[in-house]
């Protein structure tokens, strides 16, 4: 993604901190801080007005509840600064016209939610200011993700280039099991040119996260809180907790460098430490064996370490004449049959 640390060789983790601060200003302050200290990449907020979200006269409900978890200019300025100034990305959820504008000096790339995903004016809002985009994909039909896509791309063309736009699978629901995480979809993404995967997890735990990067995410973003004990706000039920994210992190690493490279040889310690040659077997004749013999199946034993003629030519060496005499247990040479 470029001018974006999302580049890793080891998934780029992003703590949405999201609603989870419920309004409270001070509380989100604690979030971040225990952000800071989790080892995630990256920081996420949700910036929103409520009477530019939801319709108050349909939805009222909602309507207050979004009200309730505002939080103001300045808030969200001194939250991007703090992230920032402790090395960690910030991103947020702009979803407010007016909110992009201010907040947009804080932020490497945009993150477009699952629930915009068809809304044309935010998707042309951000494409026009031309940073990478993460792009959920919850609610949506594969032939809608690359409607979006294409929404963005004949915007701008420069989201034609790699890296520009990450798909990440979502399911919108809090919380999930596991089994309708869809994890396979990201091989559909996979066949969109010049993407980037990743998951955005709403299960409960690490098991998802771990199968979604094994599967090839290159992000992962999952919801961050202190503790999910005595929490009635849905999402802190789907959130880590910032030993959980250390573990995460730990455990990415190693499943990265577990799937290592899929060319099919020798590793370097394989070669390095002999074991080419001292768990493979060679071909030994059982007793002295004379000039002139003819080896027989009879005569043979396969043996480690593979000095000389190794095993798998067990059936070429069958038949060959011995043009010296040989000693039982001494390697075999091609030079010595005909």
């Amino acid at each position: 993604m470029k001018n974006s640390s999302i580049f890793k060789n080891t998934p780029y983790l992003i703590a949405e901190i999201g609603g989870n601060h419920e309004g409270d200003f001070d509380y989100a302050l604690d979030l971040l801080n225990l952000v800071i200290k989790s080892g995630a990449d990256c920081i996420k907020f949700q910036l929103y007005k409520a009477e530019s979200l939801v319709n108050q006269q349909i939805s009222p409900d909602r309507y207050h509840h979004f009200k309730k978890f505002e939080l103001s200019k300045v808030q969200h300025i001194e939250l991007a600064n703090r992230c920032i100034n402790a090395g960690l990305d910030y991103l947020c959820s702009a979803w407010d016209f007016e909110m992009i504008d201010y907040i947009d000096p804080y932020v490497k790339h945009y993150k477009i939610g699952s629930g915009d995903l068809t809304n044309v004016p935010l998707l042309r809002e951000f494409s026009n200011r031309g940073k990478p985009i993460i792009l959920s994909t919850g609610l949506s039909t594969m032939s809608e993700v690359t409607w979006a896509i294409n929404q963005i791309r004949q915007n701008n063309p420069v989201y034609e280039d790699m890296g520009m736009i990450t798909l990440l699978q979502c399911t919108s629901m809090y919380p999930i099991p596991c089994k309708d995480s869809n994890l396979n979809v990201m091989d559909s993404f996979k066949e969109i040119s010049n993407v980037m995967v990743g998951y955005s997890d709403h299960t409960v735990g690490l098991d998802a996260m771990y199968a979604a990067v094994a599967h090839g995410a290159q992000v992962l973003e999952f919801h961050f809180t202190d503790s999910r004990v005595g929490k009635s706000f849905r999402d802190h039920q789907v959130s880590l907790v910032k030993d959980e994210v250390k573990v995460l992190r730990t455990t990415c690493q190693n499943i990265i460098e577990s799937l290592g490279s899929s060319e099919k040889k020798p590793t370097e310690i394989e070669i390095k430490n002999g074991h080419v040659t001292s768990f493979r077997r060679a071909i030994y004749p059982k007793k002295d064996l004379s000039k002139g013999d003819i080896i027989k199946e009879s005569d043979l034993v396969t043996l480690r370490p593979c000095k000389g003629i190794g095993a798998e030519h067990f059936d070429d060496v069958i038949g060959k004449k011995l043009t010296q005499d040989i000693s039982a247990l001494q390697p075999l040479e091609w030079g010595i049959l005909s």
